[in-house]
This record gives structure tokens, sequence and C-alpha cells, in this order.
């Protein structure tokens, strides 16, 4: 049985906060010097009436439609997360009732840049199992709500965005090859949010240490990037079959510029068409795969038949890698509401 994409979508809110923008917050942080140690030359915030289900329902739409369907038709819709709107109700089921999905099994997923990945995995197995489900895969990311402007490497990066996918069967040969995902544990202290939890909940003491904001170890998760994700690419092609020089598109986790061009040096995939979108959008966490993936998509770029190769990582640490080839998105037939 071949899985694959059967629809992409992604949303960026309408505010772009470029450098010069940001210097103002991040006194420090002078835009060329952005540039030079990121790449990044602008990104998106939320509104302030926007949250990331808000998000994660425009995306969400944008994909239903680019896959011929409508919300009746999806059976699972899982969110990749780690800005949900609160910590409950899930996150999921506030999408779910936003776009009209009522049929669809609903639920949260936290790995941050690698959930796009890790919920593709998901959805592929949910498929096998019941070749007719359509599975709607969408990643969110609101980081502007706990970016602290204080801490000057930290807030360069981050930006705020959603992408989606409508994941089904599709034609012999073509869809997703294989998956290699990967958690690692011991690296739980690199990227995290101290408060806010039952460990530490939210206090006067946790606000004035500034315990919920994001916090990030940037030698520390430049280090795991570079010895867990070229081994995890590696193990994927090796068991595909499939030589780095083959990949016609890498799509990764737009962590910075520096970490993409390393990991593609490193991975040996200078052959590849590697797609950046974080110039224009920072690092969108769970979203930066998707997000890059639509506008592959929707700009011709990917033919019937390519080798894509998708790589996120992120907290936790995580890496989520997947291979597939890609066939032409045309839309299916959308079964009948039910009455």
């Amino acid at each position: 049985m071949a899985v694959g994409i059967l629809g992409t979508g992604s949303y960026l809110p309408h505010e772009v906060v470029t450098n010069s923008d940001l210097n103002a917050w991040v006194p420090d942080a002078d835009p060329d010097w952005i540039i030079q140690q990121t790449m990044i030359r602008s990104r998106r915030f939320a509104a302030p009436d926007e949250a990331a289900s808000d998000l994660a329902a425009h995306a969400a739409r944008a994909a239903i439609a680019h896959a011929g369907l409508t919300a009746g038709d999806i059976d699972f819709l899982i969110l990749a997360t780690s800005t949900p709107d609160s910590p409950q109700p899930p996150t999921s089921h506030l999408v779910q009732s936003a776009i009209g999905a009522d049929r669809a099994v609903c639920f949260d997923l936290n790995v941050a840049g690698s959930g796009f990945v890790f919920a593709l995995g998901i959805a592929h197995s949910l498929v096998v199992v019941n070749p007719s489900a359509r599975v709607l895969v969408v990643a969110a990311d609101v980081y502007s709500r706990i970016i602290d402007f204080g801490d000057r490497d930290t807030a360069v990066l981050f930006g705020d965005g959603a992408g989606a996918a409508v994941i089904g069967t599709v034609g012999h040969g073509y869809g997703i090859l294989d998956l290699e995902l990967v958690s690692r544990g011991a690296g739980n202290g690199l990227i995290q949010v101290p408060a806010g939890g039952s460990r530490l909940p939210a206090s006067e003491k946790t606000l004035a240490n500034a315990d919920h904001f994001l916090r990030v170890d940037g030698p520390g998760v430049r280090d795991f990037v570079a010895s867990e994700v070229p081994w995890a690419l590696e193990a994927l092609l090796r068991r595909t079959g499939v030589y780095a020089a083959a990949i016609d598109h890498f799509v990764p986790h737009q962590a910075d510029g520096f970490t993409v061009t390393e990991l593609v040096r490193v991975s040996g995939l200078s052959n590849a068409h590697t797609h950046v979108t974080l110039d224009r959008y920072g690092n969108l966490g769970s979203a930066s795969v998707p997000v890059t993936l639509d506008e592959a998509a929707r700009t011709g770029a990917l033919r019937d038949g390519d080798l894509v190769l998708l790589a996120g990582f992120g907290g936790g640490m995580s890496v989520g890698a997947c291979l597939l080839r890609w066939h032409p998105i045309e839309a299916v037939p959308a079964s009948p509401m039910p009455s």
C-alpha cells in the first residue's frame, strides 16, 4: 500500500517583523548581525487575537481544499504544537470545532521542530490500518508569546506560523517510502519552557524569574543536530537503498541558516534543492517543515517522481526524517457530507 500527501496548506500571520523592527525591542540585536548569524531577515507575529488554533485552522482549510476534500471527509486530526492555546482542552479539538471536522478523532503531539514528521509517521500507520482513512496533519506554533526579548540569541530566531497536509492512499510507487524517528530524552534541558506545568506551576516566583519564556541552549542544540541528524538521515537512506546524491529536494527544519547549511554539507545533500523559508519567516518550530513543503508544492518546484527528504529536529530532544516520492496533487472527489 502506498500512503502519501493528498494536499498541503499553510498560513502566516499578516504582521511582518523585520530585523529593524526587532531591534527596537532587542537593542543589542543589530539587523546586520542577525542576518550574518542566522540568515533571517524577517518573521511573522500573530495578531493579539490569534492563537495556535487560529493559525492551524487556516492552514488546515487550505490543505483540505488542495486535496479536493471537505472537513467532513477527515477521519483523524493530529496537531503538532509546542505552544498550545492552553494546557486544556487539547488544541486539536479547537481546530476540529473551527473547521467543522466533526467526524475526526483528534489529539495533540509535542516534539517541537520534529512534530510534523512525527505526526506523518502516525498518519501513515493509521492509513495502513484503514486504507480509506484521510488524516489531517497540522503543525502550528506561536513563539512570539513566549519569547524573552531580553535574550538576544533566542529572540531573533523565532516566528509564528502553521502548515498542514492531508494524508491518504496514493498511486503505487509514490508517497512515503520510510521514516526515521529518534528520541533522546537525555537532552531534555536543551530547549525548554521551565514553568507552567505540574513540575513548576505558575507563581509569583516563576513570573519574576521569567520561567515562562522559551529557553534555548544554542551550543548544545547545534551539537545535538551535528551528531544526531546526519546519522538519522543516513540510516533512513541506507534502509531505503537511496544515495544522498539521488535526493531531488531537501526540506529541513528552518532552525537558522548556519544549521541548515552545515546539515546539507555534512549529509552530502549538495545535489538536492534545499528549500529555505527561514529568511522570511524565521524558525516556526513544528510548522517550519510543512510551511516550506507547501511553498515548494504550490510553486511547482516538486515534480512527478521526485525524491523529497524531510528532516525535523527539536525539543525533547528529537529527530524526524521522512523520505517520499512526490506525485502530482490532483483534486480528490469529496465524499458526501453526512445528513
